[in-house]
This record gives C-alpha cells, sequence and structure tokens, in this order.
C-alpha cells in the first residue's frame, strides 16, 4: 500500500499560514493549500503499517480508513479517496480544518518520526470532492414512513439527520438560531472554518430530504410534548453549552463576559446577521485578557487581534509542557507536550502555571486580573501574585452542562 519506502524519502510539509501581520487584518480563512503533487507525496509517507493505529481507539474519534485513502491520494485516484471518506465522515471538510487531529499523534510514524499529515490529506480530499461536483445529493431510494425530529443542527445533529434521511427516514431538524450549525457556525471563528461549508452541507441535506426548522426554541417556543406527539423518535443534539464558572470575586465587574457570547456575536458580524440590541463587545483599542488554556480560550485571543486589541494575554493554570514528549512512554496516546495555536502565534502573551484570584476594578469597570502562580498540585505559592492590566476579560475554561432550561425540564 502507497509508495514503500515513501516515509524513507519523502520529509512531512505541513501547509502554510498567510503572516500573522496580514491575516490579523480579516476574518478569512488563512491556510494556504498545498498543491495536489505535494500532498500526493505526502499521502505516500503512509507506511504500511502492521496495525494503523491511525484509526484505532486512541486516533480517529470517527474511524476513518486512513491509509486506504491515503493509499488512493497516492495512486492518483481522488474520487475514489473522497468515495471512501465520506463512507466513515459525513463532513471531512469541518474535520480537515478544526479537528484537533489525533489520528496523527496515533500514526505509527509518529513512533520514531513525525506523523503522516492526515488532517491536511484529509481536508485536501473533501476541498476537491466539492471543486470537481463528486459530493452530490445521496437521497434515499425508498421511504420507511417514520418520521425523526432532531433538536440542534450542530455536527452532531447534523451528521444524525444527513444518516437518517439516507435511510428514508422523514427528518425535521429544529434549530434555535436563524441558521444551521451550531458551535460550527456560531463558536467557531471564520478563520478557522468560513461558513461555506456549512451552507454547501445544509443545501446536501436539503436535496435530500431534511427539513430545517430555525428559530425554534425547543421547550420555549416550542413545547417538547408537540415532537413526542408528532413524530416517531426524538433525538436530542443541543450540546454542552452552560460554561464553567469560577465565580470571581469581581467577576461582576463590567468587561468581564464569558467566551462564547463573545465569539457568536462575532460570528453573526462577520455572518451578516443583525446582532440587535446586545452590547457590542468589541476589543479594539483594549488590554485583553483570556482565563483558559484550550481551544475556545485561543478563538477568543485570534478574534480580539483582528478587532484590534492593543495586548492580548492567556492564563493558563497547567505548568509549561514539555516541548516533546517520551513517545515510548506516551504513544499512541494523546501526549501532553507545548503547543501554539495559530492565534497564540499572532502575538500573544501566554502566563503557565497561573490561576486567577479575582478580578480588579475601579467605578464598576474591570481594571485588571489577580493572579497567583502554582505548584505542580495547582496550589498557589506564597508570595506569587502578581495583577494583569485588563480592559477586557474573558473566562474560557470550558463547558459544565446542556442547557436545562426549557427542553431538558420538560
Amino acid at each position: 500500500m502507497g509508495k514503500v519506502t515513501g516515509f524513507l524519502e519523502i520529509d512531512r510539509r505541513e501547509q502554510k499560514y498567510q503572516p500573522a501581520s496580514d491575516r490579523i487584518r480579516h476574518f478569512r480563512e488563512f491556510t494556504l493549500p498545498l498543491p495536489d503533487p505535494e500532498v500526493a507525496n505526502q499521502a505516500a509517507r503512509c507506511m504500511d503499517c502492521g496495525i494503523p493505529f491511525c484509526h484505532g481507539p486512541t486516533g480517529c474519534p470517527v474511524h476513518n480508513q486512513i491509509p486506504d485513502w491515503n493509499d488512493l491520494v497516492y495512486q492518483g485516484d481522488w474520487e475514489e479517496a473522497s468515495r471512501n471518506l465520506h463512507s466513515t465522515n459525513n463532513f471531512p471538510e469541518f474535520t480537515g480544518r478544526i479537528c484537533p487531529a489525533p489520528c496523527e499523534e496515533a500514526c505509527t510514524l509518529n513512533l520514531e518520526d513525525v506523523p503522516v499529515t492526515i488532517k491536511t490529506v484529509e481536508q485536501a480530499i473533501a476541498d476537491k470532492a466539492w471543486k470537481n461536483g463528486w459530493i452530490r445529493p445521496e437521497p434515499a431510494q425508498a421511504k420507511t414512513g417514520r418520521s425523526v425530529a432532531v433538536v440542534g443542527s450542530g455536527p452532531a445533529g447534523l451528521a444524525a439527520a444527513q444518516q437518517l434521511a439516507r435511510a428514508g427516514h422523514d427528518v425535521h431538524v429544529f434549530e434555535r438560531e436563524p441558521k444551521a450549525g451550531g458551535l460550527l457556525r456560531y463558536g467557531i471563528p471564520d478563520f478557522k472554518m468560513e461558513k461555506v461549508h456549512i451552507d454547501r452541507r445544509v443545501a446536501q441535506m436539503e436535496a435530500e430530504g431534511v427539513t430545517f426548522h430555525y428559530g425554534v426554541n425547543v421547550g420555549v417556543t416550542k413545547p417538547v410534548q408537540e415532537l413526542l406527539d408528532n413524530y416517531d423518535a426524538v433525538l436530542l443534539a443541543g450540546g454542552s453549552e452552560a460554561p464553567r464558572d469560577p465565580r470571581l470575586p469581581g467577576q461582576e465587574f463590567e468587561g468581564v463576559h464569558f467566551a462564547m457570547p463573545y465569539l457568536v456575536q462575532q460570528n453573526r458580524r462577520v455572518g451578516g446577521e443583525d446582532v440587535g440590541r446586545e452590547h457590542p463587545l468589541l476589543a479594539s483599542g483594549r488590554h485583553v485578557v483570556v482565563v483558559g488554556g484550550g481551544d475556545t480560550a485561543s478563538d477568543c485571543v485570534g478574534t480580539a487581534f483582528r478587532q484590534g486589541a492593543l495586548s492580548v494575554s492567556q492564563l493558563d493554570i497547567r505548568q509549561v509542557p514539555p516541548m516533546k514528549e517520551d513517545k515510548l512512554a506516551v504513544w499512541p496516546y494523546w501526549p501532553t507536550k507545548f503547543r501554539t495555536s495559530s492565534s497564540q502565534a499572532e502575538g500573544a502573551e501566554r502566563e503557565f502555571a497561573c490561576a486567577t484570584l479575582g478580578i480588579e476594578g475601579r467605578n464598576g469597570r474591570v481594571t485588571g486580573v489577580k493572579c497567583v502562580r502554582v505548584d505542580e498540585r495547582r496550589q498557589p505559592i506564597p508570595g506569587t501574585e502578581f495583577v494583569l492590566r485588563a480592559d477586557l476579560v474573558f473566562l474560557a475554561i470550558g463547558f459544565a452542562a446542556p442547557l436545562h432550561e426549557g427542553m431538558l425540564d420538560q
């Protein structure tokens, strides 16, 4: 399978980015795709390993048949590669852009070398499939006469709706927002994934018979019982929206916000949606502090820079991770090592081993974030307190649970 000596002859090559000074001037995607021959070369590095850990329990969560479509790309059969990829993944253009790629960490080549650029190849296959018209509606050949209501149109809701429709069921998706996508549309910034990718899939699903109902908040504007009465099955795919709340002293000061309302508002702005009477959350001319070390925090960092923040600091309670992992001890599991996201590379000041003690303010508005250094057990180290200047603070420490108001309460 593939080029037997490919991994020995070909170096790993990743997609490049627009320079940070250019990309912070816009909200479009800034990744520069590799040319097709180079993608084929990267696919040729797939080493025909005996056990492909890339799609095992520690690798791809949807069990993409990665060695198969790597070989097909290397052989030049991109259309068959697309068919194979879509047999396990409804939306490879989404995952090819925003998945953290545990498949690459689990890649057998990663044990003694650097892994195959699986994520890059996946995105290239999906993008080429759209460009060449290989992705078309696949309506069911026969109807079952059964109906299903799907509540929520995030990635889980969309994938379930598409599979159910292709199985012949009459599928109706109920979405609270004006457009489909959930977190994909309103949480993920356009500079990571432009929303045209969602729109194309929604159009495909509508052609397959899926009906979308927008502006419907099940449990609030539509009773749950109405769905139970009118559909044979109801699938709940609302996701985890309730943020983890640190309940910091001073959190009530003006200028302190949870991350998601900030990201949602900016995504509405970029998408041309009306933000209405919402208080504008803008980082222009401000010193921004983001509390949290995950992807959502990183998205806040990149958004703040694009809005014109004077400075952006990111606080992470974890110790500084090692630059490299002990592969013999960790592989094929996801390793803890120092990673820099594209947003962080745009100029963020990162503070590790740092716990947030509270918010300082004056005249009802935030002026700073009080912090303390912590040890390996995340216990405060006496005498290490300090204050970071802040005009705007975003709390991005994860999500606790689905929202219970309305639908789940009923």
